[in-house]
């Protein structure tokens, strides 16, 4: 284990709390060098995204890339941080509730992202059935002695999940209920970008929300909002990215 079970317990527990003040702001790493950036500017907690994380590996996104990989890379950077670290595990891998806490756990994260895409057969898992999963994974995590912190995603904002734009809105708060009730600590209604959708989700879902910047939300409005916790994905990995791109064929002219 990365660090011992009281070290870990204090850190989820950090994690937990940092839910419930001032607006946790997680500017989304990939590797260690990126980690501790995040963590010399001052931010209290350093979250991977997956997206970023599989890229820096060589694989695509939707737990393309072998789940030894993605966690070895996350173990890389909870080792060099000396803060509380959350893991985009996408959907789990299918990895059982148990070996998914102690992987976690064996390379020092003390919360997780969980999304309810099944990237295998394409769409949304059934909500009934992920709520149980994630009951699963908190009865788990109680086991280990550790209170893991999850994120569940609610993905039916996006292109990809196979619900109509009318229904979005009711079927995320549906699925977000039923995952607070699960044992969720927060819900995370990704690719939200209506304020309105999001003030919705803020008032009748119990529990901390999770937001993301955009054209009608920055950082101030999701403030106002009531949004408790805001993700940015890949977005520094890209532009990171598009840097190095740029300079490097600066050098070819």
């Amino acid at each position: 284990m990365a660090a011992d079970k009281t070290d870990l317990k204090a850190r989820a527990q950090r994690l937990r709390e940092l839910h419930h003040g001032e607006m946790l702001i997680l500017p989304n790493v990939w590797d260690a060098a990126s980690a501790t950036v995040v963590v010399e500017a001052g931010f209290p907690v350093v979250a991977t995204a997956s997206a970023a994380v599989s890229a820096m590996l060589g694989y695509p996104d939707g737990e393309g890339a072998p789940w030894q990989e993605m966690f070895a890379a996350a173990g890389r950077i909870a080792r060099v941080v000396p803060v509380p670290v959350t893991v985009d595990a996408e959907a789990g891998y299918g990895l059982r509730p148990r070996e998914l806490v102690d992987r976690l756990l064996d390379i020092g994260a003390v919360g997780c992202n969980l999304e309810d895409t099944d990237h295998r057969a394409g769409g949304l898992v059934e909500a009934g059935a992920h709520a149980q999963r994630l009951a699963d994974i908190r009865s788990a995590a109680d086991d280990a002695g550790v209170p893991i912190v999850i994120n569940a995603r609610v993905d039916t904002f996006l292109p990809g999940g196979g619900i109509a734009e009318p229904d979005r809105l009711a079927e995320a708060i549906r699925r977000g209920r039923l995952y607070r009730e699960a044992g969720a600590d927060c819900v995370y209604p990704i690719g939200v970008r209506r304020r309105a959708d999001i003030a919705a989700l803020v008032a009748e879902l119990p529990g901390p929300v999770n937001g993301n910047t955009g054209d009608e939300l920055d950082l101030a409005a999701l403030r106002e909002l009531g949004v408790a916790r805001v993700s940015y994905g890949p977005r520094f990995y890209r532009t990171a990215m598009a840097d190095l791109r740029t300079a490097v064929e600066r050098l070819s002219r």
